[in-house]
């Protein structure tokens, strides 16, 4: 690269990534850095006729992409991935800036986005596919993956990395071409990123396109008819949208979405293991991930001990900006999520909770808060949070806790702490739940087991090396005669 960094200002200032640099169709959009609202550029938003003309060239250079070895392709992401840990501090540094999360859980971001890329690359290496039987003598049957063409993948501000990579790389290794809209709030680390990266790596042009925007991008995105699938990560209520648009279409559409997860801890625990894991689960990057532990189900016989370690941990936490000081956490990512923050825990209160840590913020920063008392019908227990909130529910027998946790419409992932294995087993078999953790806190993320939800969480498997080849590839079968068949008439 010319200049030293990855992505200088004076390459994507203004401007969207397809087939190179462009101008955009709907003006721009100003990026600020979320502790301070300084302002960090601008990216250019994408219009329906954008998004038209980028699904058209990826429609062209797909049809050739597919004709390239998937080892070939696995290499291009291999590049991909040297690359990032090459570029991990300036990578780092946006995503602190443009996300708010603090300096380790971007540079945390950074690798693991690495360790994505390749291990999607090893997709490229994986059997393409296999000979089913045939009843009928002289036919031979084979069933093998083809790609499904262009998919357009939205992604959310969270951790846009991470969360961009685990779709983008399968789908380019599978043979895909991408369109990514990313979220307006991070078009950065969140988009531009992957443009400079992967022309790095050698990616053909054509295949990938960042197409920044709102609302009116991501429905130019969905509704599109050169879009073959959607991918999409963030809200319930959006993901709503999509999959309905996107059904109508006929197309396929993978939807990773909110959750309220319970954290459930049983008597005998280790109480300050327990109250650690907890406020990890509930505090780190604020609160804002999908995976947050939202309710913590604590046995009644432990729970005043719970409930003071679980205090003396958030009251131990710094809050500030993650840029420019050391702190535990930063800021919450706009004005109206902290308002919405704000609201949950008064209208908590209000309904008979007690706050005993937090409860309060200054600006965007929100102290870590716990919160006692809380129960089914209050908004701290039924709603998706977003914020560093922990409310405390108690019960007593397994079953109590069993119907507590499954008590909502998400399931994206629940977490069981005790020291009777057996036990903490036969809670998790019976929980509505995607993901379930023994022993450990909600918010764990790899590349090899599946992550996704059910109910308003999204419909399944969604992304790991165990399922991206199903994700992003479609069976084909082929049956092959030395000669024409027989038939009656």
């Amino acid at each position: 690269m010319a200049d030293a960094r990855l992505a200088p200002e004076d390459v994507w200032n203004g401007k969207i990534f397809s087939d190179g640099w462009q101008q955009p169709g709907q003006g721009t959009l100003a990026i600020t850095e979320k502790a301070t609202g300084e302002s960090l550029g601008e990216i250019g938003v994408a219009s329906s006729s954008d998004v038209a003309a980028a699904a058209a060239a990826a429609r062209r250079a797909q049809a050739e992409w597919a004709k390239v070895p998937g080892p070939a392709r696995g290499d291009i992401l291999r590049s991909f991935s040297r690359l990032v840990v090459e570029h991990a501090d300036e990578i780092a540094e946006q995503i602190v800036r443009e996300t708010g999360s603090i300096g380790p859980k971007g540079q945390w971001e950074v690798h693991m986005t690495a360790r994505e890329a390749l291990e999607a690359a090893n997709l490229g290496s994986e059997p393409i596919g296999v000979m089913p039987a045939s009843a009928e003598p002289g036919r031979r049957s084979y069933a093998r993956r083809i790609p499904i063409g262009v998919i357009g993948i939205i992604t959310p501000w969270n951790s846009p990395f991470l969360l961009g990579t685990r779709a983008i790389a399968p789908a380019l290794v599978a043979g895909n071409a991408v369109l990514l809209k990313p979220d307006p709030q991070t078009p950065v680390c969140g988009g531009v990123m992957f443009a400079r990266l992967l022309e790095e790596a050698g990616l053909p042009a054509g295949l990938f396109h960042v197409l920044p925007g709102g609302v009116p991008t991501g429905e130019a995105v969905v509704s599109d008819p050169g879009v073959d699938m959607v991918s999409f990560t963030g809200s319930t209520r959006a993901g709503r949208l999509i999959g309905a648009a996107a059904g109508g279409m006929l197309k396929r559409v993978s939807l990773e979405l909110g959750g309220n997860n319970p954290y459930i801890v049983l008597p005998g625990v280790d109480i300050d293991a327990a109250a650690s894991a907890g406020a990890w689960g509930s505090f780190f990057h604020q609160g804002q991930i999908c995976l947050t532990a939202g309710r913590h189900l604590v046995h009644e016989s432990i729970a005043r001990e719970y409930t003071e370690a679980l205090v003396k941990h958030a009251s131990q936490l710094a809050v500030g900006d993650p840029y420019r000081e050391q702190v535990h956490l930063g800021p919450i990512v706009n004005e109206r999520q902290a308002l919405n923050v704000d609201r949950v825990v008064a209208e908590t209160v209000e309904q008979g909770a007690t706050v005993l840590v937090g409860g309060q913020r200054d600006g965007l920063y929100y102290k870590p808060t716990v919160m006692t008392g809380v129960r089914p019908g209050m908004p701290a227990f039924d709603e998706e949070i977003f914020g560093p909130v922990a409310p405390i529910t108690t019960f007593g027998a397994d079953e109590e806790a069993i119907a507590l946790a499954n008590q909502t419409s998400y399931g994206l992932v629940a977490a069981v702490v005790g020291p009777d294995l057996a036990r903490a087993q036969r809670i998790a078999d019976q929980l509505h739940s995607g993901i379930v953790h023994i022993n450990d806190q909600s918010v764990l993320h790899e590349v090899y087991g599946p992550i996704g939800g059910v109910g308003a969480s999204g419909n399944g498997f969604n992304h790991s090396t165990l399922t991206n080849a199903d994700q992003f590839s479609e069976w084909q079968w082929v049956t092959v005669r030395e000669d024409i068949a027989t038939y009656p008439f």
